[in-house]
């Protein structure tokens, strides 16, 4: 009963979230006007808005001018859905579970604005920041590496602070090093093109303040290798993808995805496999 009921909220949230994929990048209300069908403009009917249950009674196609509706609205709604079900499976009902919930529907906003407008929407990944250090003081951010620093340096650090703390090193560490290397190939290539956005050193500082510095550095290393294996494949078998664009914030999001998830459980299997933790 709880996973149904979760899948039910999930439903309800991914409609939302498809609002805010199609609005934000547009700098449109995700609140007016209400949802209309971008080719005839007919507000959409109440019946006609239900999760996923309305998309298949109506073959995918507006009920007035049956022009085809988006995929991407069904499956952004059970994608929330899976991913709730997830966290909830992970993390139980409590504190966490809100959190890391947050999270993950913000990353789903940002993986399918990035994917198909190539924007990672400030208004998404500023909430994102101030979440993520709002919750810092309530559930507690991975800052393992923090705490093996201060105890070398004498530092007292524990507690809300030291989550704190993590978190804000966390989003530096993510933030900073796409701010670095961004930066570096842009004078290296002489302003010619900005080879990383500000909206991916945005989207980085939101995963930081959430997961903190291991899992942050995780998401990118595997956010890159993913998106580096998919754009290879992709060039091998067709030549039309040899200048494509590749989202490199949809790839990052679903790494952070993953690492809110499992990122722990394969951090650990790291450590003790390379001898660091016992």
């Amino acid at each position: 009963m709880i996973d149904l009921t979760i899948v039910l909220f999930g439903l309800v949230f991914g409609s939302f979230l498809n609002v805010c994929i199609a609005r934000l990048p547009q700098h449109q209300s995700v609140v007016r006007p209400r949802s209309q069908c971008p080719r005839c403009g007919h507000p959409i009917r109440w019946y006609d808005n239900v999760p996923l249950l309305s998309y298949l009674i109506l073959r995918g196609h507006c009920r007035d001018c049956r022009a085809p509706i988006s995929r991407v609205y069904p499956l952004v709604e059970a994608l929330t859905a899976v991913v709730l079900v997830l966290t909830f499976r992970q993390y139980g009902l409590g504190p966490e579970f809100i959190k890391y919930a947050l999270f993950g529907m913000l990353l789903i906003v940002l993986v399918f604005t990035d994917l198909l407008a190539r924007r990672l929407p400030h208004v998404v990944t500023g909430l994102g920041i101030f979440l993520g250090l709002l919750l810092s003081f309530i559930i507690p951010v991975d800052d393992r590496p923090l705490v093996w620093i201060a105890r070398h340096w004498d530092v007292y650090l524990e507690g809300a602070a030291s989550s704190v703390a993590g978190a804000i090193t966390g989003a530096l560490v993510g933030g900073g090093l796409f701010y670095v290397v961004g930066e570096a190939f842009y004078r290296l290539g002489g302003r010619q093109k900005e080879y990383l956005g500000f909206g991916d050193v945005m989207l980085m500082l939101m995963v930081g303040t959430f997961l903190g510095v291991p899992l942050t550095l995780m998401t990118i290393l595997l956010g890159s290798l993913g998106g580096t294996l998919i754009a290879l494949g992709a060039n091998a078998l067709s030549s039309r993808f040899r200048k494509y664009a590749w989202p490199y914030g949809t790839f990052l999001g679903v790494a952070a995805i993953y690492a809110c998830l499992w990122g722990s459980r394969l951090l650990d299997l790291y450590l003790r496999w390379s001898g660091i933790a016992g």
